[in-house]
Order: C-alpha cells, then sequence, then structure tokens
C-alpha cells in the first residue's frame, strides 16, 4: 500500500471525526518527533497496540478491501493486572469491506455512529464456534441468513469464533464505526478466512502523515 494512500485514509478520518465533533486524545496527532520526545507515553501507547492503523488487508486496492482504524484505549491479552477492555474508532467507506474473519479471544459489540449503514455478514465456513443466532441491540437475530443492517446509533454483538466481514451499504456513503470489546490483539487475534496480511506493506511514495501505531520504534 502506497504512503499516499495512507496518508490520504489519515485524512480522511480526522475529517470525519472532526464532522461528528468527536474529541480525540492529544497523542492522535503525534509525529514521529513526537514518539521520540515523549518515550514513556510512546511505550505505554504503543506496547498496548494502541493508535493509527490504516490496512488494505494486502488486496492491493484498499477502496475495495480495506480499513482505517484508531485503537483509543486497550490493555494486554492475558495479562490480569491490565485493563480487560478496548475502544476503536473504525472509518468504512461504502462497500469497502473488511473480509471475513474472526477472534478466538475478544469478544466485541460493532457500534454505527454515524454516516451510512454498517453491513455484517457471517459464514459458518472457518469458524470455530457454533452460533447460530446474534444479538443487535439485545434482540436476538439470525446470524446465516444475509447480511444484518447497523444503522446509526445501533450496535451488533459479534460472537467469539465467528466468521464476519463488514462493509459500508452502496448508497448511503462512508460510515462512522466504533469497536467496545475485551483486549484487543491484532498481531495474534484475527483468524482470516482467506490467507490474507493484517498490516500492509508500505510503499513510500512521500513522508508519512502520522505513523502508524506498529511502526512506531521500528
Amino acid at each position: 500500500m502506497k504512503r499516499s494512500a495512507i496518508n490520504a485514509a489519515l485524512r480522511a478520518a480526522r475529517a470525519t471525526v472532526t464532522q461528528h465533533g468527536f474529541a480525540l486524545p492529544a497523542w492522535a496527532d503525534w509525529t514521529a518527533d513526537h514518539h521520540a520526545a515523549n518515550p514513556e507515553q510512546s511505550a505505554f501507547l504503543i506496547g498496548r497496540q494502541i493508535g493509527w492503523d490504516v490496512t488494505d488487508f494486502g488486496s492491493g486496492d484498499f477502496a475495495r478491501r480495506g480499513l482505517t482504524l484508531l485503537c483509543i484505549r486497550n490493555g494486554i491479552q492475558g495479562d490480569a493486572t491490565e485493563r480487560p477492555y478496548a475502544e476503536k474508532l473504525l472509518f468504512v467507506g461504502e462497500t469497502q469491506e473488511t473480509p471475513f474473519h474472526a477472534h478466538k479471544i475478544k469478544l466485541e459489540d460493532i457500534i454505527t455512529r454515524g454516516g451510512g449503514n454498517l453491513m455484517v455478514e457471517f459464514t459458518r465456513d472457518g469458524s470455530f464456534a457454533d452460533d447460530d443466532m446474534v444479538r443487535v441491540d439485545g434482540r436476538l437475530m439470525p446470524a446465516y441468513e444475509g447480511p444484518i443492517r447497523i444503522a446509526p446509533g445501533a450496535s451488533i454483538t459479534i460472537p467469539r469464533g465467528v466468521m464476519h466481514r463488514f462493509y459500508g451499504e452502496q448508497g448511503h456513503g462512508p460510515v462512522f464505526v466504533a469497536e467496545v470489546s475485551q483486549c484487543n490483539d491484532d498481531r495474534n487475534d484475527n483468524f482470516f478466512l482467506e490467507p490474507l496480511g493484517r498490516f500492509s506493506t508500505i510503499i513510500e511514495d512521500e513522508p508519512a502523515l502520522l505513523p502508524l501505531w506498529n511502526e512506531v520504534g521500528t
């Protein structure tokens, strides 16, 4: 994925945040120099995978298959002394897909905060759990009867171990999404139906606007 495309995704995400009146922590604007000047806080953030994340899942086509995220808070999976919860913002383009994947440890709620509608789809293929129902704002719904529309203000609970994908519904524009979950580990707790990469290989065609969390200190 080109750095210029990552920079464009970050600018679009920040514009969405401004549009919806959501205030971000100061470190969300940190450059590499800010991280270097604040080593203790930087180490805390990066050790918990907190920060910006842009990926095309190795597709080479970010608009079709990709995702921009900002992890705002998180603990460390398996560490009982850490916070047991995480919070993320997700920026999903119209028809932009996050491909089928599952988590073994993390239970999560996905909430549409604004913009268009988020479409969530489940498949038994590759799943390592047998849930047939999911909850949308507490209401039980069949998981495998087609995509479930999550309109602004609504939320869905994603069962552990169930393969799911999501995308912005066509004709309704980009979607501003939040995730509230147990501790998140994007290095070890994402299991894709296809042989995909969670992080993109970056082609440096222009300077980085902001570093991604997995780049800091590398």
